[in-house]
């Protein structure tokens, strides 16, 4: 895959950041582990991990299963 030729702002780095933290704190609320998650929308644990951390941006098809499997709008997600 080609890089960026301009890397992200601060402000998008922050909100990704913040979706992670998001996706964590839904997770935990239903004492779910990242591998119950992982599994119940069918991806890597590693790519849950990457979310949570802000390393990576979740397509939006994988944010709607997230939340559907947290049982969560996608709204309070992002």
């Amino acid at each position: 895959m080609p890089t960026r030729r301009n890397p992200y702002p601060a402000w998008v780095l922050a909100r990704r950041t913040q979706l992670g933290d998001h996706l964590a704190a839904a997770r935990r609320a239903r004492r779910m582990s990242q591998d119950d998650l992982a599994d119940a929308v069918g991806m890597e644990r590693r790519s849950i991990q990457r979310y949570e951390r802000g390393e990576r941006d979740p397509r939006f098809s994988d944010l709607v299963l997230i939340a559907r499997a947290l049982d969560v709008p996608l709204r309070d997600l992002v």
